[in-house]
This record gives C-alpha cells, sequence and structure tokens, in this order.
C-alpha cells in the first residue's frame, strides 16, 4: 500500500510544495511544531533511512541543505533544527524546523489543526527565499 507521502508525490492527496526534482519533494508538513516545518521526502518509497542507497541519502542532505537555508532565510530563527524520526509515516522523511532553542524540536508540541493561511504563507516565503538563493526546483 501507498504511504501518505507516495500519495501526496502522486498527487492523490494535496500538499504545500516548496522543492520538487525528479529524486526528491520538499513539503510543508500537516502537524507543524512551528511555522516554517518542512519535509523532504524522496520519491522513492523507503521505509528507514539506514536503507537509502548512499547516492540518494547524500542527494536527500543536499536538499535539505538548501531548503534549510531557505527556511534560515525566511525565518531568521538561531539554527535550522533537523529530524529522522520515520515512526509515524513508513517513507523516510527529514524534518526542518526553524528552532531557537532545542526544546522547539519537541514532536508533542505539533499542531494538529494549523491554520492553512499559515501554511500557505510559510511555503511562500520558503519558495520565495528558494528563488532568492536561485535554486531552479522551486516548486509552482
Amino acid at each position: 500500500m501507498e504511504s501518505v507521502f507516495t500519495q501526496i508525490i502522486e498527487g492523490k492527496l494535496p500538499g504545500r510544495f516548496v522543492w520538487k526534482d525528479e529524486d526528491a519533494v520538499a513539503f510543508m508538513t500537516v502537524n507543524p511544531i512551528r511555522p516554517g516545518h518542512t519535509l523532504v521526502v524522496p520519491r522513492l518509497e523507503v521505509d528507514h533511512w539506514i536503507e537509502l542507497d548512499p547516492p540518494l541519502a547524500q542527494h536527500l542532505m543536499g536538499v535539505s541543505q538548501a531548503v534549510g537555508q531557505a527556511i534560515q532565510q525566511a525565518f531568521q530563527p538561531m539554527k535550522v533544527g533537523q529530524a529522522i524520526i520515520g515512526l509515524e509515516v513508513p517513507h523516510v522523511h527529514i524534518h526542518l524546523l526553524p528552532i531557537q532553542k532545542i526544546s522547539d524540536l519537541d514532536f508533542s508540541k505539533a499542531d494538529p489543526n494549523p491554520d492553512p493561511k499559515d501554511l500557505d504563507r510559510a511555503a511562500a516565503s520558503i519558495r520565495a527565499a528558494l528563488v532568492s538563493l536561485n535554486y531552479s526546483q522551486v516548486a509552482e
């Protein structure tokens, strides 16, 4: 059965994409911990990050750096935190979050009902930052 992320990637479920290339995508999580919380996901459905082929793992890290730079520019946090958890969806995904302190990475603080307008604004801010950073993989 397809993961929810595969369904988003294939357009069967809606997603607020900020990055698309032939191997990976990045989109806003529907349960953000903080505004700007973004997921980087391979198109290939792999359950555990340790099962990724090294070139794909390297590519995902490169996408994470690019999107992380955009999050840094758009939200001006102290740092952009990164986490690979993978318990809730059996499809590798890297969480990127603008953070001011370590407790900003507390997943128990995820918002189960964020305002869609806030998600749209965050996605637009990240897309604009990616454009200003000269990335061509910005999702429309």
